[in-house]
């Protein structure tokens, strides 16, 4: 799908837009952008939608990191919006209905997207992978708060998954053709096994300290 894009807009979205998240910490890296881009088109496949916009959307979902985490889905959109090099392809509507999906990505946004295209990247950000997201999370825990100490890192890795991905949790999925369901309720079932838990966080907290 993503060959059939505007050669001029991959170029330049490849060479100037995802090498950025070089910069970012280990749980937002550029696997993290190009999964996000993967998944997304692969869910646009099941929607009348610009693939296009679902390409650019997720590549820049992430960018406003480089201004930190609380207002980054806020920032990101706007630093879409203001890259002047995207009206080659994109008329002022798209790139704010763009920006409106970026800024409805967050997991922990309480209403739901305002359009198809926010509801495909946040999907697609989700990527309930339970290895991936447990080690996503031990990784955040030691680039933010590298002061905690191991006891200390467990009990916020803990309370996190716990807030996001149990029953009642913050997060909600929106696109039924994604693989996530099924994944997230084999990642609650982890959860729920304390013991099974604590081993794989002492597993994933060694390596990304050795690592």
């Amino acid at each position: 799908m993503i060959n059939n894009l505007p050669l001029k807009l991959r170029e330049y979205i490849q060479d100037r837009i995802i090498p950025q998240y070089a910069n970012f910490d280990k749980a937002h890296q550029i696997n993290h952008a190009e999964k996000v881009i993967d998944e997304s088109l692969k869910l646009a496949s099941y929607y009348d939608v610009d693939v296009s916009m679902v390409y650019v959307i997720a590549a820049y979902h992430d960018l406003g990191l480089c201004e930190g985490r609380e207002f980054h889905h806020i920032v990101s959109g706007r630093i879409l919006l203001e890259d002047e090099t995207l009206r080659h392809w994109f008329t002022d509507e798209q790139l704010l209905q763009m920006k409106e999906a970026i800024e409805d990505h967050r997991a922990s946004n309480k209403q739901a997207p305002r359009s198809v295209y926010g509801k495909i990247v946040a999907e697609a950000d989700r990527i309930i992978d339970p290895e991936v997201t447990l080690r996503r999370t031990v990784q955040y825990g030691l680039s933010h708060y590298p002061e905690m100490d191991k006891e200390q890192q467990y009990k916020r890795f803990r309370e996190h998954l716990t807030n996001k991905y149990e029953e009642g949790g913050y997060l909600k999925l929106w696109i039924p053709q994604s693989d996530n369901a099924g994944r997230l309720a084999e990642l609650r079932k982890l959860i729920a096994n304390e013991d099974e838990l604590q081993q794989v966080f002492d597993k994933l907290y060694i390596e990304e300290k050795n690592g």
